[in-house]
């Protein structure tokens, strides 16, 4: 059987520059969202749970195997109760976001056998360890190079990060890993009652850069010193300084009563000036056109572009259709079901129904004439044939004879 009616694969085929373009677009699309997905940070950075290059999950799970129990906490609040009922833990405070200020650390720095700060920025130094300051950013390979068993063990470590110095009177503490100018990428004092250590060496304790030099044993010895480790990461709630007014406090009083009233006026232009929905009105169109003006100006149409082929095949799909419903077919019914019911109540040559509804191709006006005149008496003939009372005739031409005649 041949497809008069150009398919959706032929469609496809003359569209498919414009495809492939879309389809190239799409696919320049996607691989740019893989890429800056892969190449973006996941995770909360130095992380004990975050197992993404940046996290810290390596040296936290390290740890957990030689002993020492891992208790990550999210605010001051948890960090506190877990350093109260351990005995004089190390707390590692990983403040990325530089959301601590010096005096939050009193508390649980008063619990702690040894305080760890990762890169602490100004706020924190400020007020909870004044001899120590910013220097800068440190970068490179580091030897070791003071007495702390951490750093000795580690033997060289990789420095990218943060630089300190001592800027007060502080004859106890220990100044390591020297990067040049009196930076120092480790500075440790003696407490009364602990043990504090600055440490700027981010990169050192990351998944990614753990494994080089000797920054696992600089990270374990440093971390791995008691039987319980707190790795505190400060979260949103712990930036509020203590004893700030809230912002309800610092709104005046007649901000509220100005905003209900601003509400309310809202609402009431609402109701006043909004569209109330109704039933629907119909509109008189200005120009009323014929179905049978419409169908003509349509067959005028395919004459000036002689597209016989499309025209018949209009014609065809509704002679398919009515035929179909008279002959109470289901409407999933294909059209060979069709020709051959036609063709056994009407008593008609099937493979005659078969030329008239999808064989004969048309090369003239008057072929395509004759097929539609044809289509039309076999319509009648298969109303007749189910209903002889209908008003159908067969007075015309013998459908044999119009078929042999268009073939012709």
């Amino acid at each position: 059987m041949t497809v008069l009616t150009p398919t959706a694969r032929a469609a496809a085929r003359r569209h498919s520059f414009w495809i492939g373009m879309a389809s190239i677009a799409l696919l320049v699309v996607l691989v740019t969202l893989l890429i800056t997905r892969a190449g973006s940070v996941t995770g909360d950075p130095l992380s004990p749970t975050n197992a993404a290059p940046v996290g810290a999950m390596a040296v936290a799970e390290v740890l957990a195997d030689q002993g020492v129990t891992v208790t990550p906490t999210g605010s001051l609040g948890e960090t506190s109760d877990a350093a109260s009922g351990a005995d004089e833990p190390t707390i590692f405070i990983v403040d990325a976001d530089d959301t601590l200020v010096g005096s939050q650390l009193d508390d649980i720095a008063a619990d702690a056998g040894h305080l760890v700060l990762m890169s602490p920025g100004f706020g924190l130094l400020d007020g909870f360890a004044p001899e120590i300051a910013l220097a800068g950013s440190v970068s490179g390979v580091l030897d070791a190079d003071c007495a702390v068993g951490a750093v000795d063990r580690a033997q060289s470590v990789l420095g990218d990060g943060t630089g300190y110095r001592l800027v007060g009177d502080a004859p106890d503490a220990i100044e390591c890993l020297d990067s040049g100018d009196d930076v120092f990428s480790l500075i440790q004092l003696q407490r009364d009652g602990y043990l504090l250590t600055v440490i700027g060496t981010w990169d050192a304790f990351s998944n990614e850069r753990v494994a080089e030099e000797g920054n696992a044993a600089l990270a374990l010895n440093l971390l791995g010193g008691a039987d319980d480790l707190i790795w505190y990461e400060p979260s949103i709630e712990d930036s509020l300084v203590p004893g700030a007014p809230t912002v309800g406090e610092l709104t005046p009083v007649w901000v509220s009563a100005a905003l209900v009233t601003l509400l309310l006026a809202f609402i009431a232009a609402a109701i006043w000036r909004g569209r109330r929905f109704g039933p629907l009105v119909v509109e008189n169109l200005p120009v009323t056109v014929r179905a049978s003006e419409t169908m003509e100006g349509r067959a005028r149409l395919y004459q000036s572009s002689s597209a016989r082929t499309h025209a018949i095949d209009t014609l065809r799909i509704g002679t398919v259709d009515r035929i179909a419903r008279l002959c109470g077919l289901p409407r999933l019914a294909t059209v060979e079901e069709v020709i051959a019911t036609a063709s056994s109540i009407t008593g008609t040559d099937r493979g005659r129904v078969h030329a008239l509804l999808l064989g004969d191709v048309p090369s003239s006006d008057r072929e395509l004439v004759a097929l539609s005149d044809a289509l039309l008496q076999l319509e009648r003939r298969v109303a007749h044939a189910v209903d002889p009372t209908s008003r159908a005739t067969t007075t015309e031409t013998p459908f044999s004879e119009s078929t042999e005649e268009t073939t012709r």
